[in-house]
């Protein structure tokens, strides 16, 4: 019904640990029909932020989810994004984190 009326149809999400494009594999395998226009992650907001802002951040993200950050610079970095990501979670990343 909803993509018969005249509203926005929108997919949120909190997740970090995934890119749009996995997120979006994953649900039309499920049957969903969702377009990845569709898909708002709070990496999207990450993303939207860090443009705005234009700063270039260390990202603590999983490695899926690095993809949703393409053409971001990440050089000398001067903002961090923090994901999911036990991963990175160790003294040396956050030294440069903290840094």
């Amino acid at each position: 019904r909803l993509r018969s009326a005249p509203v926005t149809v929108r997919f949120v999400t909190k997740t970090t640990k995934e890119s749009k494009r996995d997120l979006l594999e994953r649900l039309t395998g499920l049957g969903f029909d969702i377009a990845e226009h569709e898909i708002f992650t709070s990496l999207t907001a990450a993303r939207n932020l860090l443009e705005q802002q234009q700063v270039r951040p260390l990202l603590l993200v999983d490695d899926k989810a690095l993809p949703d950050f393409t053409g971001i610079g990440t050089d000398n970095p001067n903002a961090v994004v923090v994901g999911l990501a036990p991963e990175h979670f160790h003294y040396e990343m956050m030294n440069r984190a903290f840094r």
